[in-house]
């Protein structure tokens, strides 16, 4: 059984996928290419990020990968849904977004989505989790993957969930873009362990039986599930090193707040710190 096995429907949407993807690359290049020809500072580790994304991407949606049905297509899953989503992500493509828009109407919409109600719920990560990782119990542990076998338009809804789902998740997780009230990050924390674990336990599941309803060799299922669980446990560490990265600079910021109203920063704050020194220069 292959996740694809209708010629001429799922191929259609899966150009469709690469042709969105190529165009947010280069749409992406240029507004940091604009950014940095009028002096703004725009690292380029962020355009290798997104474009390495984008590459990660159109490879799994239509690029060859080594094994049988159920191993390629696992490691499919692990390039669409969780790899290449993470890469995008930190790229920070809405902050890119709101410096490279003129002040105006298109930049107020921008602003007005990101800070809506539905945008911040939907980044609730709790939420973003179960339609992640909800969404592929559904796909595995169900006859779903067995219908969309026969039903092209099935498939081709699956395929456009699984990197959606995965940017969702990896969006709300890290939130590095700026979303009106975040939310914190020992919720993000706990959220992306419990999504580890519910994924690790899924991978488990598949290694000892396949989804209803399909028929693999059992190496193949057995690599397959090996893929999945190795391969979530890489992007989970991934997430994991960006939401540490993020509580070393909060804490950063917090110590250097506390300091500074100590009375040893510059300015007022610094005033206490001043009187120390004359103080001190002013004895025998």
């Amino acid at each position: 059984m292959t996740v694809h096995p209708v010629p001429g429907t799922v191929p259609a949407v899966v150009a469709v996928c690469v042709t969105v993807c190529v165009a947010a690359c280069a749409a992406y290049l240029s507004a940091a290419a604009r950014l940095r020809r009028r002096g703004d500072d725009w690292p380029w580790r962020r355009d290798c990020a997104f474009v390495a994304g984008g590459a990660v991407l159109v490879w799994g949606w239509c690029g060859w990968v080594p094994g049988g049905p159920f191993t390629a297509h696992s490691v499919r899953h692990l390039l669409v849904a969780m790899a290449g989503p993470v890469l995008l992500v930190v790229a920070r493509p809405l902050t890119l977004a709101l410096r490279a828009l003129p002040p105006g109407g298109p930049r107020r919409g921008v602003l007005r989505a990101a800070h809506s109600a539905p945008v911040r719920w939907l980044l609730c990560p709790p939420v973003a989790a179960v339609v992640d990782i909800g969404g592929l119990w559904l796909l595995y542990r169900t006859e779903l993957l067995s219908h969309a076998h026969h039903h092209p338009a099935l498939s081709g809804a699956v395929d456009l969930h699984m990197p959606a789902a995965g940017l969702l998740f990896s969006f709300a997780v890290c939130q590095a873009d700026p979303v009106r009230r975040g939310w914190g990050l020992p919720l993000r924390a706990a959220t992306l362990l419990a999504a580890g674990a519910a994924h690790a336990v899924l991978a488990k599941s598949l290694y000892a039986t396949g989804p209803p309803g399909t028929r693999f060799e059992a190496h193949d299922l057995r690599l397959g599930a090996q893929v999945m669980y190795y391969g979530g446990d890489a992007v989970d560490v991934a997430l994991a090193l960006v939401l540490a990265v993020q509580w070393y600079a909060a804490t950063g910021r917090r110590h250097a707040r506390t300091t500074a109203r100590s009375g040893y920063g510059a300015g007022p704050a610094g005033s206490g710190g001043r009187r120390l020194r004359e103080t001190t220069r002013s004895r025998p």
